[in-house]
């Protein structure tokens, strides 16, 4: 089995999102803590959280995938929009070590025009020292893994390859020690990596057997379960409803069901409304059978 959900708005508080996912049909969801685009995380009361804690733990949800600000770019080419970056997932950690056992999922950045080894040198150097500032001021280890998504590769985007994934976890644990390796972990965009390059159509197998081979199963944490507007390799990074576009219904079938990816949370990005992720989510769950 898998888990399966969508992205909630944090709007109306914590233990209503999970009480909202439910009445969908998911049990897992995902949520950004901030404005998309940026901007202030909203304030939450340590008993909301503490409520959805306990909500989760009685109706058997699965883990979150929190989502950091699209807008966040660690990597960035202007010094300004790294800082302001950084502040974000420091504020975003710090505030989810109360909503433990989660994951943190973003989108490693755009190098634009640095090269790739700059921006996989300045985000390894930024998770390095956040994870340290976080636990240092919480007085306690990181409580939800961060997550880094595969991403299309365009413009300038860090992330569309394994390789490029693989090497940002390497350098993390080189620079801030090996055990911040258990910290960090994938959460592979169907979507993406289809657009990237991967053919999950005809060759799922071989794609995660060359993940494995490359950064190893066992730290693929998450999945968020897109169709594509886009043919393979396209480089666009266009989701579409389930079914409705370039991957198709089979080999998204075949991404639930198979073997290696069970017992993850599975988050839907699809273009919905809430009618449309209740259909979605149902017949997610029509191929898990």
């Amino acid at each position: 089995m898998i888990f399966i959900g969508n992205h909630v708005s944090v709007s109306k508080g914590y233990l209503t999102m999970g009480k909202h996912e439910q009445k969908l049909g998911g049990d897992t969801f995902a949520f950004f803590p901030r404005n998309p685009r940026g901007g202030k995380s909203k304030s939450v009361s340590a008993e909301d959280i503490a409520a959805l804690r306990c909500f989760l733990e009685e109706n058997s949800f699965g883990k979150l995938v929190v989502h950091g600000a699209y807008t966040m770019n660690i990597c960035a080419a202007k010094e300004d929009i790294r800082a302001n970056s950084r502040e974000m997932l420091h504020d975003d950690l710090l505030k989810l070590q109360a909503l433990p056992g989660n994951y943190y999922n973003f989108h490693p950045g755009c190098h634009v025009g640095q090269g790739i080894e700059t921006g996989i040198e300045q985000i390894a150097e930024t998770l390095a020292q956040v994870i340290y500032e976080v636990e240092h001021a919480s007085g306690m280890p990181l409580q939800n893994k961060i997550l880094l998504e595969t991403m299309a590769g365009k413009g300038s985007e860090v992330g569309s390859t394994f390789e490029e994934l693989k090497a940002i976890l390497d350098l993390t644990a080189s620079l801030g020690g090996e055990e911040i390796r258990g910290k960090l972990g994938i959460c592979m965009d169907t979507c993406h990596i289809w657009d990237a390059g991967y053919d999950i159509v005809s060759g799922l197998d071989d794609v995660l057997a060359r993940f494995d081979e490359i950064i190893g199963l066992e730290n693929l944490c998450a999945i968020h379960l897109n169709d594509s507007k886009n043919v393979l390799g396209s480089h666009k990074d266009r989701h579409e409803q389930l079914g409705k576009g370039l991957i198709g219904a089979d080999a998204l079938k075949a991404v639930v069901r198979h073997p290696l990816l069970q017992n993850l949370p599975f988050i839907l990005e699809t273009p919905n409304d809430d009618n449309g992720y209740i259909e979605e989510i149902q017949t997610v769950r029509e191929w898990m059978k």
